[in-house]
């Protein structure tokens, strides 16, 4: 049974099944929903809880003798189990299909598992789940919906917080649901009762934006300029390797090319789609040579074979894929041998 974020409070209202799986990369809205089956467990009677962390194969036989054993007061319980990677290997593959087929009812299963890609899903277990239980595939929440969802945080905590100080919390904790939670909560501490300005979260909140490279790219393919360098300084702060930068900006002009050249953004692209239809209309003004030449000279000053700063490479490169004009700031050209 597939259940969303938004759904599954109203699903533990009306039943509990055996088993659920939660999936996904984003640990706040994981968390939260681990914490709402564990609480619909409790009232149903479920008051022992037992953790096991899969980290190797041998970690399956305590999670097997768990499983085998009996309460010494014969109380029913919560098996949770969480995995260190997508895939739990032949081992694990095995014992979660054992205790699914036990049917104890006096056993519930609450697996925690990173993302799963498309191969993941297709595992036995994973199909064996949703089939017995409940599914919930935790997805990140971006930059589009980011406002929306922290004006419904707001309103659950209590604050009215103007549209202006929205987009700043945005802008200061985009990439880390986790950061803007604490900081309405923070808030609500700080400012009880009271409108949010902007000067409030200004005086009160951290610059807790945590950027990855698929975010860059979307950027860049979106045309949004200053989100993108901003981005780019994000990863520089953070010590990100220029390589993972460079990849993800050259990743973005590799589809511009592309779908230029197909005619079109495949359909195997839907997530992208849009920022890559924006693309597609800036592409006639883009060129693709002295955009694979800026990227090639960035690539050579993380190597060491040319005098310059990587970062302000990619910076130049990013903004001319946003459809920047060319800086005519000029570039060192020095190959170090």
């Amino acid at each position: 049974m597939k259940l969303t974020s938004d759904s599954l409070a109203a699903h533990l209202a009306q039943r509990l099944l055996p088993a659920y799986l939660i999936s996904g990369d984003e640990p706040l809205l994981s968390g939260e929903a681990a914490d709402a089956i564990r609480a619909r467990a409790r009232a149903a009677g479920f008051s022992e809880r037992e953790v096991h962390f899969i980290e190797r194969a041998a970690d399956w036989d305590a999670v097997r003798a768990a499983a085998g054993n009996l309460s010494l007061f014969g109380a029913r319980r919560l098996l949770e189990i969480r995995l260190a990677s997508a895939r739990p290997g032949a081992a694990g593959n095995a014992a979660l299909l054992a205790l699914l087929a036990a049917r104890d009812p006096d056993l519930l299963l609450l697996v925690i598992a990173p993302r799963l890609d498309r191969e993941a899903q297709g595992a036995e277990w994973v199909r064996a789940i949703d089939s017995q239980g409940g599914w919930l595939q935790v997805w990140p929440v971006d930059a589009a919906r980011l406002i929306a969802w922290l004006r419904s945080r707001s309103g659950k905590l209590g604050l009215e917080v103007s549209d202006e100080a929205l987009e700043l919390l945005a802008g200061r904790t985009e990439g880390n649901l986790l950061a803007a939670h604490q900081e309405l909560s923070k808030l609500a501490w700080l400012a009880p009762g009271e409108a949010i300005a902007a000067d409030t979260v200004l005086a009160s909140v951290a610059d807790s934006a945590r950027f990855d490279v698929f975010q860059l790219g979307d950027a860049a393919l979106a045309g949004e300029t200053a989100r993108a360098l901003r981005m780019l300084a994000g990863l520089r702060a953070e010590g990100t390797e220029p390589t993972l930068a460079l990849w993800a900006l050259t990743r973005a002009l590799r589809d511009i090319w592309t779908a230029r050249a197909a005619g079109g953004a495949p359909p195997a692209w839907q997530r992208r789609s849009a920022a890559l239809g924006r693309a597609l209309e800036r592409a006639p003004g883009l060129s693709f040579a002295a955009l694979a030449l800026r990227a090639a000279r960035a690539d050579r000053m993380i190597k060491g074979r040319l005098t310059g700063d990587a970062w302000d490479e990619l910076a130049l490169l990013a903004a001319e894929l946003c459809g920047q004009p060319p800086s005519s700031r000029s570039t060192p050209t020095t190959l170090v041998s």
